[in-house]
């Protein structure tokens, strides 16, 4: 397994670096943006990988997208891969305005339309005709050229993912995904995408993000807000398929009915240990390698994320850092 952070900053960047870290992602949120987030890596690095991992898909055009890829891609000489989510349909309605229907297919559509722009060579100009794209690009400007960037899409339902398969080049899994969700939901949805279009699954990545708090000095600090990042995650009912998989409907309605009263720091009560060695990497150093050895299923990429939710920066910053001694020693 190779191993990255989510963008740690500089210094913790260059450490990782060191310690060989193969990658850095960005997400983004209200105050946060991916491209940008980007930019700061591309000028902090030498060595990795980096990208947003993700960036919501359906607020930029395809140009948008494309141009910010080609910008990343001359500032970082070439290391930059593209990670994308369709995010919630409120969000794409009542936050970015837009029109997010039949997401599994407007989110193959958009990617074909980034791949054109990225393809395109100097002097040819980019047509596409599609349900939600109609591009008819005559960029008369010596800016383009073949350019090759993986890219990537943030998937977790079967439809999503078979998306990924027929038209990505790989998925970005969800930091609750199991090895029992990899093995099977996921393998068989991308089988069946790349089926679909004649491609060899084989070649696809499969990257995710893998919940990560090691604390030598209180380890049961660090198991809590693990569980508190998982419980956190499992409010959304959008998971509710991976719930079932794995019979934990009773726990997750009891971390529902917490989060809904005046203490949502308690939802973690309700978050087992089949739960927790499932999907995280927790607790002292001894016990992060365990859990590591026991799954069966980890990303060929792992990106090793820090609980954010009700986790301060200096706190998440001392899981970083804890990632950066424990990954080079996991060979």
């Amino acid at each position: 397994m190779d191993w990255g952070l989510p963008w740690p900053g500089s210094e913790l960047a260059t450490r990782a670096e060191e310690a060989g870290a193969a990658a850095f992602c960005a997400g983004e949120f209200a105050d946060l943006s991916a491209y940008v987030t980007t930019t700061e890596m591309a000028h902090n690095t030498s060595k990795a990988l980096i990208g947003p991992g993700i960036a919501y898909a359906f607020a930029r055009s395809p140009f948008v997208h494309a141009a910010a890829v080609r910008h990343l891609s001359r500032t970082s000489s070439g290391r930059v891969f593209l990670g994308l989510g369709a995010g919630t349909p409120r969000m794409n309605r009542d936050w970015f305005g837009v029109d997010a229907d039949r997401p599994a297919r407007r989110m193959g559509e958009l990617i074909e339309v980034i791949r054109a722009y990225l393809s395109a060579e100097n002097g040819e100009s980019i047509k596409y005709q599609g349900d939600f794209y109609k591009i008819d690009a005559d960029i008369r400007a010596p800016v383009l050229g073949h350019l090759d960037v993986p890219i990537l899409i943030g998937a977790f339902n079967k439809i999503m993912v078979q998306t990924a398969g027929r038209v990505a080049d790989g998925v970005l899994g969800h930091g609750l995904f199991t090895d029992r969700w990899w093995t099977e939901s996921v393998e068989p949805a991308l089988a069946r995408g790349a089926e679909s279009s004649g491609r060899d699954v084989a070649d696809l990545r499969r990257w995710g993000w893998l919940i990560t708090a090691i604390d030598d000095n209180d380890p049961a600090r660090a198991v809590r807000e693990a569980k508190q990042q998982i419980a956190f995650y499992l409010t959304v009912r959008t998971y509710d398929s991976l719930v079932e998989l794995h019979g934990w409907q009773e726990e997750v309605a009891a971390i529902r009915a917490a989060f809904r009263t005046n203490a949502p720091d308690t939802i973690a009560d309700h978050v087992t240990d089949d739960m927790l060695w499932s999907i995280a990497v927790c607790g002292d150093s001894a016990q992060a390698r365990e859990m590591l050895s026991a799954r069966e299923r980890l990303p060929e990429l792992a990106f090793s994320s820090p609980p954010s939710f009700l986790v301060g920066r200096r706190r998440r910053a001392q899981y970083d850092a804890a990632v950066i001694e424990l990954m080079p020693q996991q060979g």
